[in-house]
């Protein structure tokens, strides 16, 4: 008989699924072989069709009339009541749609063909939009932590840096590079901070004590390793504004 979830397996591999149910459903394709064969035939016709698929870069006027679409949407839809939010809510709502843009230009490949780097970014993307960026609502590190014990088979380091004006806000379970990871998330004035964390494999991946940067779609990038776990710090922030919080988080006790 056929698997009742046979039909996530094509969710998954599109990355529309969020972070719990891709996490069942990888879960649950280890010890299914229909959808391990359904997800390999996937990912072999994905592999076909980008060898031998042209593949053009979108024009900038595209680019713009999209932006514009997005804004002429926006202005004319009506805006209904809603509760007081917090600052860092209202930044994150500006500049939507160009967020929106660039999470096209990253989920047009499938998070199976995807650079590690490439999933970071648009992992972050997606948590911009409303309803998506955390799981655990709170700017206290004591709060933060434990949350994540039992949903991780491991425990993350929760720093709180809202002395160097880098506050806690929260934190998210999610999935990247095969595997489920913490989330925690930060501010800096109107901006937002994803510091995705997840221990060090066996086969290594490590980038050494030295952080190392690189830049995707606009976004930021800090990499580091430390003490058995792996850091990712991802943000629309300035490079170096974003390194300076990555000194302030591993100074930091």
């Amino acid at each position: 008989m056929e698997c009742e979830n046979i039909l996530l397996v094509q969710a998954e591999f599109d990355g529309e699924l969020d972070a719990a149910e891709a996490l069942r459903a990888a879960q649950h394709r280890q010890g299914c072989a229909e959808c391990r064969d359904a997800y390999a035939q996937l990912s072999a016709t994905h592999a076909l069709l980008s060898e031998s698929a042209p593949r053009y870069r979108a024009p900038e006027s595209l680019s713009r009339a999209i932006r514009a679409g997005l804004s002429v949407t926006r202005s004319a839809s009506t805006p209904s009541p809603r509760p007081a939010r917090s600052w860092w809510r209202d930044g994150m709502s500006f500049g939507l749609g160009a967020a929106l843009a660039a999470s096209i230009a990253l989920l047009v490949i499938a998070p199976a063909q995807q650079s590690l780097l490439d999933q970071l970014v648009a992992s972050h993307v997606r948590a911009l939009q409303p309803g998506h960026l955390e799981d655990v609502v709170s700017t206290d590190q004591h709060t933060v932590k434990p949350w994540f014990d039992g949903r991780i088979d491991f425990a993350p380091p929760v720093k709180d840096l809202a002395a160097k004006q880098f506050p806690l806000l929260g934190g998210r379970l999610d999935y990247v590079n095969d595997r489920a990871v913490a989330a925690l998330i930060y501010g800096s004035d109107k901006h937002l901070i994803d510091l995705y964390v997840w221990p060090i494999s066996k086969e290594g991946g490590s980038s050494g004590p030295a952080p190392r940067t690189a830049t995707r779609n606009g976004y930021n990038t800090v990499h580091w390793s430390d003490n058995g776990m792996e850091f990712w710090a991802v943000s629309d922030l300035e490079a170096s504004k974003l390194s300076e919080f990555v000194r302030d988080w591993r100074a930091s006790g």
